[in-house]
């Protein structure tokens, strides 16, 4: 393998975060989120669910690296 995990996961996150982008500025701009409040609700779940994924590499490629020190 020519890259190390830590640099393909950012270059994979460099393609599917402006997809993301586009997947939440098409259901914002839909007219399905009809008050404020769902506005928020909304970036509550949308921009700390794009961090947690974005941060579960990490924590996979950590669990993964300390397990095949184990054995």
């Amino acid at each position: 393998m020519k890259y190390g995990f830590t640099s393909l996961w950012n270059i994979m996150f460099a393609y599917v975060g402006p997809s993301w982008l586009l997947l939440v500025w098409m259901i914002w701009s839909s007219g399905q989120l009809k008050t404020p409040d769902d506005h928020m609700i909304y970036l509550a779940f949308v921009i700390p669910g794009f961090v947690v994924i974005y941060l579960s590499g990490f924590i996979i490629e950590r669990w993964h690296n300390k397990k095949q020190q184990q054995s």
